[in-house]
This record gives structure tokens, sequence and C-alpha cells, in this order.
């Protein structure tokens, strides 16, 4: 039998500058997977209905289009295909699955998580389901776990029996791509990014020893450093980054660990994250790449989609 033949559900990882699609077996197995060549595809490059629905058509493609649609993502924010309420924390796999919402004509849409964090509301949207992945992938996890999930907005999430029942978000990426083209600092950087692996581990380690300064401080000193020539502008850009990143494991770290902390990223950014961990004294977190579908499936079963 073949892989469209086969297939039991179709699984849509659908980013804010990505859309990845799978097709999924009765047993939870991808079958064939696929991946957008253009950012255009993203949920937050598209408008109206139409727009989207002619994506998940070009997505599509030859699949079977009477198959179960399940998305994660950006494509249930305010701005995406229909917007998917949070679902409250603690959550987990049930309670995300009782929370999905039908597009008409499209798919149906697992809802994001909020919290409350220092008295004010934290959302997260797409990471909720990688968490799942991650709890499907090493069930050791579900016990009690941190889960870090590093990007443009970063997500330190708490687990306890396989639910989430909290987290903290950090725009270390934004930040980082905001000052290194857009602010002061700019000015003294090259315009490409060379690999100054010193350079962004004595960044964070000026957190991890300096941080009490504050953060907007320590972030001048990347002009002042570069100004008296102190470090030369091809270390500026990790400098800035082991800066940024060092701040971040600052208030994650906070807080004790309870169980395995993990990493779920690309390889270079969670290895980036890991080299970050260990000025901190943290070792061997374990790294995990994207586990979105396997949190679709997780969803998946809850809903008796697939077995």
């Amino acid at each position: 039998m073949n892989a469209v033949a086969a297939a039991r559900l179709t699984g849509l990882d659908w980013g804010s500058t990505s859309l990845r699609a799978y097709l999924i077996g009765a047993d939870g197995e991808v079958l064939a997977e696929r991946s957008a060549a253009s950012a255009a595809l993203g949920a937050s490059t598209l408008s109206g209905a139409d727009a989207f629905a002619a994506a998940l058509a070009q997505i599509r493609g030859d699949w079977d289009a009477q198959l179960p649609l399940l998305a994660c993502g950006m494509v249930g924010a305010r701005h995406g295909w229909l917007e998917a309420p949070y679902a409250p924390c603690p959550a987990g796999a049930g309670e995300l699955a009782a929370k999905t919402v039908q597009v008409p004509g499209g798919p149906r849409i697992v809802p994001g998580l909020i919290c409350e964090t220092g008295g004010v509301p934290d959302v997260m949207r797409g990471e909720e389901t990688q968490i799942l992945g991650a709890l499907q992938r090493h069930p050791e996890l579900a016990d009690a776990a941190c889960i870090v999930l590093p990007g443009t907005h970063s997500k330190w999430a708490r687990v306890e029996d396989g639910r989430v029942t909290g987290f903290a978000t950090h725009m270390t990426g934004e930040l980082y791509a905001l000052l290194r083209r857009q602010s002061v600092l700019a000015r003294l950087m090259p315009e490409d990014d060379p690999a100054a692996p010193a350079a962004f581990e004595a960044g964070v380690d000026a957190a991890r020893d300096g941080g009490d300064a504050g953060l907007a401080h320590q972030l001048f000193a990347v002009r002042t450093l570069g100004l008296t020539e102190q470090r030369a502008a091809a270390e500026l850009p990790d400098y800035l980054s082991g800066l940024l990143i060092g701040h971040e494991l600052l208030a994650g770290l906070l807080r004790p660990i309870d169980g395995r902390l993990a990493i779920v990223a690309e390889p270079a950014l969670g290895a980036r994250y890991a080299r970050a961990l260990a000025r901190f004294g943290v070792a061997n977190p374990l790294l995990l790449g994207n586990t979105a579908v396997a949190g679709l499936v997780c969803v998946a079963r809850e809903m008796g989609w697939i077995e």
C-alpha cells in the first residue's frame, strides 16, 4: 500500500513564516512530508480565508483532500485563518484536544496555552504541540521537566504529570534581530555574521557575572567594547547573542529545575543554548529537534482520529 492510500490524517505545522505538512498513518507514523519552499505560505504573510485555502491546496498537492486535517501554530492566531482560543494551564493533550476549533472547509486547529507569569498573562501558540511531542518521544519527561523552546520568543515551560503547569516567554530572538540590524550597536558590526565562539561565551559570562548591572547597561557595552577596540567588529554579533541568551538563562534558572531540562530547537540553535547553559553549570540538557508532528499525533489520538 502506498503512503497516500495508507494515510489517515494530514498534519500541518503552520508557523508565522513556515508551513510543513505530514501524511500520518493509522498508528501515528509519518508516511510522507512536505515543506513550503517560500515564507509566502507562512501564516503571518497570508490574509483572508481564500489565501489560506490556496496555501493549503498548494502544500497538499495530490494528497487525499478527504483526509482529516489537524493544524498547530500561528494559523490559529488572531491574524491567522481562524483564531483558536487559548487553553488555560495546567493543560495536556486532553485539554488541548477538547479546545480545538474547526475552520469551515479547512483544518481543525490546536489551541495555544495561556498562563499568568509574574502577575501578567503569558501565551504560546505552536510550542504547546512541540511540548506534547517532546513528551511523546521521551516519556520520562512527563513526571517533571523544564522544556526550553528557543526562538524569536523563547519559552521556558514547566511540566508536571504530563501537563504544562506554566511558562515564561523571553523575546530574545526578536531583541537580537532588532539590536543587530536597527540600533546604534549595528553601526560597529559587520554585514555578515561571522562565528566567534569565544565572544559568545564572553557575552554569556558577562550576563552571568554582571547581570545585576542590568541588561540595558550591559547592552551599551557592546558599543563601547567596539569603540575602544577591546572586541573586534567580527566578534560583536556573537557577543550580543551571548549577552541576550545569558540574561534569558539568568531569569529562567532563578527557579530550581525539577526533573530533566530539555531543549526543543533546530540543531544549531539548540547547541548554542547548550553551550550557554554549560557556562551556568547546567550540563547535558536533552536536545530535541522539531517535535510538532509527534505532538499533532498526540492530539489526534485524544480525538480518536488515529489509534
